[in-house]
């Protein structure tokens, strides 16, 4: 798909590419709107899911949180989400592609891909919950 090029598009990647926190759109929207002040938030949702659906970024959905998260980082790795703080974070680990090859001999269907996160506390909230007790 090609993509215009916009003002606005380049500074929602430039933020997208600063961070490591898989930011929401709502949080996007807040960062360009201080140079965009007449930019919406449906101009950021448009955007990200345009990017998103070119494979410029990533759009991460994880049930528990029911909010868009999007990544920069296109390549293939894993996610950890907080209990407590839903916060995202990258988790670095091995290659686990073999896991479609695994699920499809416990399948009749075609396995196709997979989605995968893990969950629990965070460093900063497990510090937190410890520092309570």
């Amino acid at each position: 798909m090609l993509m215009k090029f916009s003002r606005q598009r380049a500074a929602i990647l430039s933020f997208l590419q600063s961070r490591k926190d898989h930011p929401s759109a709502e949080l996007v929207y807040a960062y360009v709107k201080k140079d965009y002040p007449r930019i919406s938030l449906g101009t950021v949702y448009r955007n990200l899911n345009q990017l998103a659906e070119a494979g410029v970024i990533s759009k991460l959905q994880f049930g528990s949180l029911g909010i868009d998260h999007f990544d920069y980082d296109t390549s293939p790795h894993q996610h950890f989400v907080c209990t407590k703080c839903d916060s995202v974070i990258d988790l670095p680990m091995g290659d686990v592609s073999y896991i479609d090859a695994e699920a499809s001999k416990h399948f009749d269907g075609l396995i196709q891909g997979h989605k995968l996160y893990f969950c629990g506390l965070c460093k900063k909230c497990l510090t937190k919950q410890e520092n309570k007790q």
